[in-house]
């Protein structure tokens, strides 16, 4: 009887192991590392090196640039980066041959240079919507615009879309209709910022003037049914269809006026910038503007690459992260010493879901910190002396 009665014991334990292992079997261990075909792209100030940061592996790959202190943007699909010298009246596309298709990535190829160039008067302000990249180019306000499919074309150049208007600081933006909002400058107002925004279609033809006049204009972003530009007259919003209005600022602003304007995607919110007060969301619809950091110690502000989270940087060195669908701080601590206002180069800042990236000017480091836990950080040396940083690639680990 004991016998029978000791089987029976072991019997259920073993079937208990079994169960227990089947269950371990089932819960997938949480990969709180970066994406595997995330990347982070940095510029150097003194030198030509472009640096090609894997934050995975914490790993690099260095390229020459055609000119150093460049400019970097990331394009709407991820695949390319685009490095911008504005002095030399040059941009280059650098390809990380990552293609993403929904549900996983493919790799064609291995980092490289593309082989489109261009050689606008002053590329200055970057967007890229479906697989369209635009720049704007002071010296002359023309646009230039090429779609990825043309890269690697040999010899082939951007397409320059002569808009009638004469040389400022501009910006532009591209509605899913296919035309564009553009900058003008009537001269109404002295310097170089312009004072209104018309429509055009691909060709340069005005398809609807401007019906708003500003007393100058810096900073937009686009949905692609409408786009918001900074004003110091208040936000000039442009639609489509032509339609034009202006949100004015909140009443404490005074002189104050966004010269910022980010596009939150995924929270499906726009934000208006200004050091003079801080980050605010702004309803297109309703008008309403609403504070979601209001301070005047802010170094960087951005919009992470998901576009759910606002970070900002303060030069006290102090990171918050704010959710964007429900506007509330969600984290916020030291990362960084003190930066004096006055710095000539100053660290700057991109962040993923996982990740903030911030780059250390004097040290010739990447600093990456984990957005959920401040403790986890890492350096990795890039360069002698760091500029400008873009994220580029995916936030995917999925392969086909």
């Amino acid at each position: 009887m004991k016998k029978h009665l000791l089987r029976v014991s072991f019997l259920f334990v073993g079937v208990g192991l079994l169960a227990s292992c089947d269950r371990e079997k089932d819960v997938e261990p949480v990969d709180t590392a970066e994406h595997k075909y995330m990347r982070v792209l940095v510029s150097d100030e003194q030198s030509t090196q472009l640096t090609l940061v894997n934050p995975r592996t914490e790993t690099i790959e260095t390229f020459q640039a055609a000119y150093p202190k460049s400019a970097l943007y990331s394009t709407a699909s991820g695949r390319f980066g685009s490095v911008i010298h504005r002095a030399q009246n040059m941009v280059q596309k650098f390809d990380t041959g990552f293609e993403n298709h929904g549900d996983h990535v493919d790799v064609k190829g291995t980092p490289k240079w593309a082989a489109i160039v261009s050689e606008g008067k002053l590329p200055t302000h970057f967007k890229s919507r479906g697989n369209e990249v635009m720049l704007f180019n002071d010296g002359d306000g023309t646009l230039s615009v090429a779609n990825e499919t043309e890269f690697h074309s040999s010899g082939v150049k951007f397409k320059t879309i002569d808009a009638g208007n004469v040389a400022h600081h501009g910006a532009m933006a591209k509605f899913d209709n296919g035309t564009y909002a553009i900058t003008e400058k009537d001269g109404s107002v002295a310097g170089t910022l312009p004072e209104r925004v018309k429509i055009i279609d691909a060709t340069g033809k005005v398809v609807h003037a401007s019906t708003v006049q500003t007393k100058g204009i810096h900073g937009n972003a686009g949905n692609g049914s409408v786009s918001l530009f900074g004003s110091s007259s208040g936000i000039l919003v442009v639609e489509a269809s032509g339609a034009q209005r202006l949100i004015p600022h909140p009443a404490d602003f005074g002189t104050a006026w966004f010269g910022t304007i980010l596009e939150a995607k995924a929270a499906n919110s726009f934000i208006g910038y200004t050091a003079a007060k801080g980050a605010y969301l702004i309803n297109v619809t309703s008008g309403q503007i609403t504070p979601i950091i209001e301070s005047t110690d802010i170094m960087q502000c951005k919009v992470n690459y998901g576009g759910t989270h606002l970070l900002t940087l303060l030069h006290s060195g102090e990171l918050r992260v704010y959710d964007l669908s429900s506007n509330s701080l969600v984290k916020s601590g030291s990362i960084l010493p003190a930066t004096a206002k006055d710095e000539t180069q100053k660290p700057q800042l991109e962040a993923t879901e996982r990740y903030a990236y911030i780059t250390q000017p004097k040290t010739g480091e990447l600093l990456t910190v984990a957005t959920n836990d401040f403790s986890k950080t890492s350096r990795i040396k890039v360069s002698a002396t760091p500029y400008r940083l873009s994220l580029v690639g995916m936030e995917s680990s999925e392969d086909h």
